[in-house]
């Protein structure tokens, strides 16, 4: 994994008349996103990926900002998209050719393609993650949704990032998926990492966050944490009224 490193938002406005955002997210910590749809959540974590440009203000890892998302990926962020199907997996191409699309130059061995690095590196993801798929070279269309996301995730985590920014990671996949992918989640924040996970599901966020972030009309209504953490608090916050 990359070395920790801190994320830090100073005076970001997403969206022009929203109030600024200020976060320091530390390593070892799961922040959460929740909200209502299209108020602001999902904007913030695509700015954080470098995928938006915000309205204002800006966004920095140990001081280096994150203006693109390929500044990002070079800073240590790795993002995990929402739609697996229109924008995270490619189709045609097999389990292993999806795992490894991103980091190509890992498997380089005096200028060429190390075929044998390369299963070597997936194996290693596939057993971390308990991946079932027939074989590397099967297509990631003949995996299971849950299969699939492993599969992103695995992608993601090759890039041995310090700051992991997840969009709905467990939409549309099936319970046991979903408790494998909530272990792996805190398995990496307790060696170290930062985590950024928006969900659609106020008890996922509860169940593994150290503290929510609550966005209302483009801007964080509320951050709640400790024993407020509760879902009628977190829902109180997303329609603008007091618990």
């Amino acid at each position: 994994m990359a070395d920790r490193a801190t994320l830090s938002v100073r005076g970001l406005v997403i969206a022009p008349g929203a109030s600024p955002v200020t976060q320091t997210i530390a390593p070892g910590e799961i922040v959460g996103l929740a909200g209502l749809d299209g108020h602001g959540q999902e904007r913030f974590l695509k700015v954080l990926a470098g995928l938006e440009r915000p309205a204002s203000g800006d966004v920095t890892i140990d001081a280096r900002a994150i203006t693109s998302f390929r500044k990002a990926v070079a800073s240590g962020i790795a993002y995990l998209p929402r739609d697996r199907r229109a924008t995270g997996i490619f189709p045609t191409q097999s389990v292993l050719d999806n795992f490894a699309v991103s980091t190509l130059s890992r498997d380089m061995r005096f200028g060429l393609l190390s075929f044998a690095a390369r299963r070597r590196r997936y194996e290693a993801y596939r057993e971390k993650l308990s991946i079932v798929a027939p074989r590397p070279d099967a297509s990631i269309t003949t995996l299971s949704g849950g299969n699939q996301q492993k599969v992103l995730l695995a992608r993601a985590l090759a890039l041995e990032p310090a700051i992991l920014l997840l969009n709905d990671p467990t939409r549309g996949v099936d319970v046991a998926t979903r408790h494998v992918l909530y272990d792996v989640f805190r398995g990496l924040a307790a060696d170290g990492m930062a985590l950024v996970i928006l969900s659609s599901e106020i008890e996922e966020i509860l169940l593994l966050c150290h503290r929510v972030l609550v966005f209302r009309e483009q801007q964080v209504a509320a951050e709640i944490t400790g024993e407020d953490m509760k879902s009628d608090t977190v829902i109180a916050a997303m329609f603008g009224r007091a618990a």
